[in-house]
Protein backbone atom coordinates (compact mmCIF):
# COMPACT_ATOMS: atom_id res chain seq x y z
CA UNK A 1 0.00 0.00 0.00
CA UNK A 2 1.74 3.13 -0.73
CA UNK A 3 0.81 6.35 1.13
CA UNK A 4 -1.06 7.91 -1.17
CA UNK A 5 -3.91 5.22 -0.86
CA UNK A 6 -3.82 5.68 3.35
CA UNK A 7 -4.06 9.28 2.81
CA UNK A 8 -6.96 8.62 0.59
CA UNK A 9 -8.89 6.67 3.27
CA UNK A 10 -7.58 8.74 6.10
CA UNK A 11 -9.40 11.62 4.12
CA UNK A 12 -12.60 9.90 3.48
CA UNK A 13 -13.13 8.84 6.95
CA UNK A 14 -12.24 12.96 8.24
CA UNK A 15 -14.74 13.79 5.48
CA UNK A 16 -18.02 11.16 6.88
CA UNK A 17 -16.53 12.98 10.35
CA UNK A 18 -17.23 15.84 9.27
CA UNK A 19 -20.54 15.08 7.95
CA UNK A 20 -21.59 14.36 10.92
CA UNK A 21 -21.13 10.49 10.89
CA UNK A 22 -19.64 7.83 13.49
CA UNK A 23 -16.17 6.74 12.33
CA UNK A 24 -13.89 4.19 13.57
CA UNK A 25 -10.30 3.84 11.49
CA UNK A 26 -8.46 -0.02 11.32
CA UNK A 27 -4.78 0.01 10.69
CA UNK A 28 -2.56 -3.21 10.33
CA UNK A 29 0.60 -2.76 12.82
CA UNK A 30 1.87 -6.15 12.29
CA UNK A 31 1.98 -9.07 9.81
CA UNK A 32 4.13 -12.13 9.96
CA UNK A 33 3.98 -15.17 7.79
CA UNK A 34 1.50 -14.33 4.45
CA UNK A 35 -1.08 -11.42 4.57
CA UNK A 36 -2.71 -9.89 1.72
CA UNK A 37 -2.70 -6.19 3.26
CA UNK A 38 0.88 -4.97 4.16
CA UNK A 39 1.18 -2.87 7.75
CA UNK A 40 -0.03 0.45 7.60
CA UNK A 41 -3.31 -0.26 5.38
CA UNK A 42 -6.30 0.68 6.75
CA UNK A 43 -9.80 0.28 6.90
CA UNK A 44 -12.32 3.40 7.84
CA UNK A 45 -15.92 2.16 8.97
CA UNK A 46 -18.75 4.54 10.02
CA UNK A 47 -21.68 3.79 12.18
CA UNK A 48 -24.47 3.76 9.55
CA UNK A 49 -22.34 0.48 7.59
CA UNK A 50 -19.62 2.87 5.23
CA UNK A 51 -16.84 1.15 4.69
CA UNK A 52 -13.48 2.58 2.93
CA UNK A 53 -9.94 0.79 2.36
CA UNK A 54 -9.33 -2.45 3.13
CA UNK A 55 -6.86 -4.22 6.51
CA UNK A 56 -6.92 -8.20 4.74
CA UNK A 57 -10.29 -9.56 3.13
CA UNK A 58 -11.96 -12.56 4.23
CA UNK A 59 -14.06 -12.91 7.62
CA UNK A 60 -11.11 -11.11 9.09
CA UNK A 61 -12.25 -7.80 7.39
CA UNK A 62 -15.86 -8.80 8.48
CA UNK A 63 -14.43 -9.05 12.11
CA UNK A 64 -12.70 -5.85 11.78
CA UNK A 65 -15.35 -4.07 10.85
CA UNK A 66 -17.42 -5.31 13.61
CA UNK A 67 -14.87 -4.71 16.74
CA UNK A 68 -14.73 -1.51 14.60
CA UNK A 69 -18.67 -0.71 15.40
CA UNK A 70 -17.27 -1.89 19.08
CA UNK A 71 -15.08 0.80 19.29
CA UNK A 72 -17.53 3.53 18.00
CA UNK A 73 -19.72 2.52 20.56
CA UNK A 74 -17.49 2.31 23.38
CA UNK A 75 -14.54 4.98 22.37
CA UNK A 76 -12.17 2.25 23.76
CA UNK A 77 -8.91 1.13 21.04
CA UNK A 78 -8.75 -1.86 20.99
CA UNK A 79 -5.29 -3.46 19.66
CA UNK A 80 -6.96 -7.49 17.51
CA UNK A 81 -4.42 -10.05 16.88
CA UNK A 82 -5.45 -12.73 14.23
CA UNK A 83 -3.89 -15.60 13.40
CA UNK A 84 -3.92 -19.32 11.28
CA UNK A 85 -2.46 -22.05 10.38
CA UNK A 86 -1.51 -23.18 6.70
CA UNK A 87 -4.59 -25.45 7.30
CA UNK A 88 -7.41 -23.00 7.66
CA UNK A 89 -5.73 -19.71 5.95
CA UNK A 90 -8.11 -19.61 3.41
CA UNK A 91 -10.98 -20.22 5.48
CA UNK A 92 -10.21 -16.95 7.03
CA UNK A 93 -8.72 -14.84 4.04
CA UNK A 94 -4.83 -15.37 4.59
CA UNK A 95 -3.71 -16.57 1.94
CA UNK A 96 -0.44 -19.26 3.33
CA UNK A 97 -1.23 -18.88 7.02
CA UNK A 98 0.36 -16.08 8.83
CA UNK A 99 -0.72 -13.73 11.72
CA UNK A 100 -2.22 -10.01 11.30
CA UNK A 101 -2.37 -7.36 14.08
CA UNK A 102 -4.87 -4.95 13.85
CA UNK A 103 -5.35 -1.34 15.70
CA UNK A 104 -8.69 0.03 15.88
CA UNK A 105 -9.31 3.67 17.25
CA UNK A 106 -12.59 5.90 16.94
CA UNK A 107 -11.73 9.37 14.95
CA UNK A 108 -12.59 12.02 16.70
Amino acid sequence: MNTTDSDDILATAAGWRAAGELVAVATVTETWGSSPRPAGSRLAVTKSGKMAGSVSGGCIEGAVAEAAMKTIDSGTPQLLDFGVTHERAWEVGLACGGKVKVFVEKLS
